[in-house]
């Protein structure tokens, strides 16, 4: 190659990669929410990692409260595998999920801006169920033994911890709670002839909490006794008195009225007429009817079983229940149903359609985790260590500089424009490739300085070989790079096969320094034997009167 084409290639890649460093506003195709959307965005060069920018650290277990676990390994192993999908689809750069010895997961997330959402999308299980309501009247006929049973338990027992129920009610709440209740928002099915008298159901303590809804199987209770219901539900002799092969179930909303509040509670079939086990896809999505709704996709098989099973079930309701809780009102069958559906989250936000949608697209954990452990790690640490690191960095750069000009001299100068330049295209070459910059990636930087011009102390060593057996200057540098060569490919090669090897298995800061070795490997090879070697042609053009090689 001519010295002219050489200085060109040099400069352009001086250009290419000060342009890389650069930073600027570009428009970039990403897949958000499972769809490719056009966002524009202000590129940030050299993204830091949770070491040196803050962030949000998270230790999960299983929780055996809600379920007993036999291999807690063999479950961590797949809920592992879960959580990384959910954090992935999360959007967070470079984060880091790993299992830590036999029972636990680390989850940490550097730059979070919502912690608590992160939390809820981390531990959401994501159980998915398709239930009918009931249609029989199971529960007003189970009443007298509901109350019965917390009669029977006194009220030592029964009522410890309980919020006294609201007993009274006012004649206009009533009449404006059944005008509430009678404006049915789910759409009706042909024929319907369901309609009960939504007066309260009398009785003792239990049913005095319950208002009958409109459709079948569903009551209200009053936000302020839904504590003393939950409590009255926990108890064994209550669950006992519950019709068999029924379930009772919250809403996931709750309806304002007046000053009151009052959440919905639905009797359910026990047996799901489909999970979501077989569902492939959700998507958030605003509708102008029914608000912020989420719609979903089950594969062929799940498509095929639901069409079934709603093809028996014309005119019913179907409770969509996510994590135990009836998302929205449950809308009545009109016919059988394919692999499309959606879920309506009534007047949630469209990042509440978004979270669910991830979290159904990961898959429900296969058990039920909680949090140990969250720590917030402020970006304090992070400037402590960036500081530190250009210290050592300065300090590196200093001692090589100095060394390599006190002992080969003008040879030595040489390398050091060639380290400029090295520096310069690793940087390149980590907002190349979006790496993220860790403290283990600033370490591995620092101390591939040196390194790196390991290759033009191997050149100079052949270079002062063939001047010492009396050869010409241009001869010997020549002779110096070619046997130089062999030995610099390598030491390279075998310290990328190693970089290689820590990023396939390693993960977060580990993969960092691979990639930062990686790069500065790469770029090493290009200084030492191209850049520094052209320094060395244009010394030779220009030095016409032979003077002797400064090495």
């Amino acid at each position: 190659m001519s010295l002219k084409y050489r200085i060109l290639l040099i400069l352009a890649l001086i250009a290419v990669s000060a342009w890389a460093l650069f930073p600027r506003t570009v428009t970039e195709r990403v897949k958000r929410n499972g769809v490719y959307v056009v966002d524009t965005v202000q590129r940030v060069p050299l993204k830091r990692g949770l070491d040196l920018q803050g962030g949000m650290h998270l230790a999960l277990e299983i929780d055996d409260s809600k379920q007993k676990v036999a291999d807690k390994s063999d479950a961590i192993d797949r809920a592992l595998k879960v959580v990384r999908t959910r954090i992935d689809q999360f959007g967070v750069s470079e984060p880091l999920v790993q299992k830590a010895g036999a029972d636990r997961i680390i989850v940490e997330l550097p730059g979070i801006d919502d912690p608590q959402r992160a939390m809820d999308v981390v531990q959401k299980s994501a159980f998915l169920q398709f239930e009918i309501t009931d249609k029989t009247g199971a529960l007003e006929k189970a009443l007298p033994r509901l109350d019965a049973a917390v009669k029977s338990l006194g009220s030592t027992a029964a009522l410890k911890g309980v919020a006294a129920p609201a007993t009274t009610q006012t004649d206009s709440a009533k009449n404006a709670l059944q005008g509430l209740f009678s404006k049915d928002t789910a759409k009706k099915a042909p024929g319907d002839t369901t309609k009960k008298d939504t007066a309260a159901v009398a009785g003792g303590a239990f049913s005095k909490l319950v208002q009958q809804g409109q459709m079948p199987g569903e009551y209200y209770v009053a936000q302020n006794d839904v504590p003393a219901l939950q409590r009255y539900l926990s108890l064994p002799s209550v669950q006992a008195a519950i019709p068999p092969g029924k379930v009772i179930r919250w809403s996931s909303d709750t309806t304002s009225l007046g000053s009151r509040t009052y959440r919905a509670m639905y009797l359910l079939d026990a047996r799901p007429i489909i999970t979501g086990d077989y569902l492939t896809d959700a998507k958030p999505t605003q509708s102008p009817t029914e608000g912020t709704v989420v719609q979903f996709t089950l594969n062929n098989e799940g498509g095929r079983r639901f069409r079934n099973e709603t093809s028996k079930h014309i005119g019913d309701y179907m409770a969509i229940v996510l994590d135990s809780l009836v998302m929205g009102r449950p809308p009545v069958i009109q016919g059988a149903i394919g692999t499309q559906g959606q879920i309506t989250l009534g007047g949630r936000d469209l990042q509440a359609a978004q979270d669910l949608a991830l979290v159904l697209r990961a898959g429900s954990l296969p058990v039920p985790l909680k949090i140990d452990e969250v720590r917030n790690i402020g970006p304090s640490l992070g400037a402590d260590s960036i500081h530190a690191s250009i210290q050592a960095g300065a300090i590196a750069l200093c001692l090589v500089v100095v060394i390599m000009i006190g002992y080969y001299r003008f040879s030595g100068l040489l390398a050091v424009f060639g380290l400029a330049i090295y520096t310069l295209c690793t940087l390149a070459a980590l907002a190349g490739f979006d790496a993220t910059l860790t403290l283990p990636g600033l370490a591995g930087f620092v101390l591939s300085i040196g390194m790196a011009v390991d290759a033009n102390v191997l050149i100079f060593e052949r270079i002062r070989e063939e001047l010492d057996h009396g050869k010409s200057t241009r001869l010997s540098i020549d002779e110096g790079f070619r046997h130089a060569l062999p030995a610099i490919i390598d030491s390279n090669v075998s310290a990328a096969l190693t970089a290689a090897v820590l990023y396939q298995f390693g993960t977060g800061p580990v993969r960092g320094f691979a990639v930062t070795l990686l790069a500065g490997i790469a770029a090493s090879m290009v200084t030492a034997i191209f850049v520094v070697r052209t320094f060395y042609i244009i010394w030779l053009t220009r030095n016409t009167d032979q003077k002797a090689l400064s090495i």
